[in-house]
């Protein structure tokens, strides 16, 4: 009677769980500023399982942003906007939307942000 009671405990062990594919908000996912390189390493291949999706590139930008490189922040921003753009309006959700044109004021036509004046 063990045996057959251990065999069936056995057999009622569970599978591990399937590793969760790259989802398009694992950018910002459980964010720390103290593993911020790893999480833009990550981030680089959210971008590109999600070639047409401005959201991925305005995750990126952020995180380019908070390492203190603006250049690569706004290229980002600049593809995530070119990306909206060519989508249709009901497809772009709002928060988004408004994400992308008040990040596009802060990086200004050179591509990166303006250095504020001193007073």
């Amino acid at each position: 009677m063990a045996p057959a009671v251990a065999l069936l405990c056995v057999s009622c062990a569970e599978a591990p769980l399937p590793k969760q594919g790259i989802r398009r908000d694992d950018c910002l996912r459980e964010l720390s500023l103290a593993d911020l390189s790893e999480r833009l390493k990550g981030c680089h291949a959210v971008v590109a399982a999600f070639p047409r999706d401005p959201a991925p590139l305005n995750d990126r930008y952020l995180l380019h942003s908070l390492a203190g490189d603006d250049r690569s922040a706004c290229a980002d921003l600049r593809k995530a906007i070119k990306l909206a753009a060519s989508m249709p309006a009901a497809a772009l959700d709002a928060q988004l939307r408004n994400d992308l044109k008040v990040r596009a004021q802060l990086c200004g036509e050179g591509g990166e942000r303006p250095v504020p004046a001193r007073p």
